[in-house]
């Protein structure tokens, strides 16, 4: 039996430059403000969010990268949800009758600044779908 062989897992530099592309992808079909995005990201320092967002490189922290993580995760499940890609891109900025909202949007849970408030969005979808 030949044994088995394990590709290394992908270092921080290798996970920059598509999770901060795929991040900075779905800001824009969200039409996120770049206040919002830096939220979500954790609020790093202004001038790193705009080297960032321009050069789609740096040195992600695990916090940043979980972020990234749970707002692809979102995305994915919205995506899965709904049929129509402007119903799913729009639900994050929709009021929305759930306890989890309370009338608020999701968009206005997930800028609450914390890590858990993206985990609890993406919990809540995938409750949603059955996969919770």
């Amino acid at each position: 039996m030949k044994p088995q062989t394990h590709q290394p897992l992908p270092t921080r530099p290798d996970l920059s430059r598509p999770g901060l592309t795929a991040f900075f992808n779905i800001c824009d079909k969200w039409g996120l403000t770049s206040e919002e995005a830096r939220v979500l990201l954790g609020r790093p320092a202004r001038s790193t969010y705009y080297r960032w967002k321009r050069t789609r490189t740096g040195a992600l922290s695990d916090d940043v990268l979980e972020r990234i993580s749970y707002v692809l995760g979102i995305y994915r499940s919205l995506h899965i949800h709904f049929v129509a890609p402007a119903q799913a891109d729009g639900w994050i900025k929709r009021a929305n009758a759930a306890p989890l909202f309370a009338g608020s949007s999701a968009l206005d849970r997930m800028v609450g600044g914390q890590v858990a408030d993206l985990y609890v969005v993406r919990q809540y979808l995938d409750a949603q779908r059955g996969w919770g």
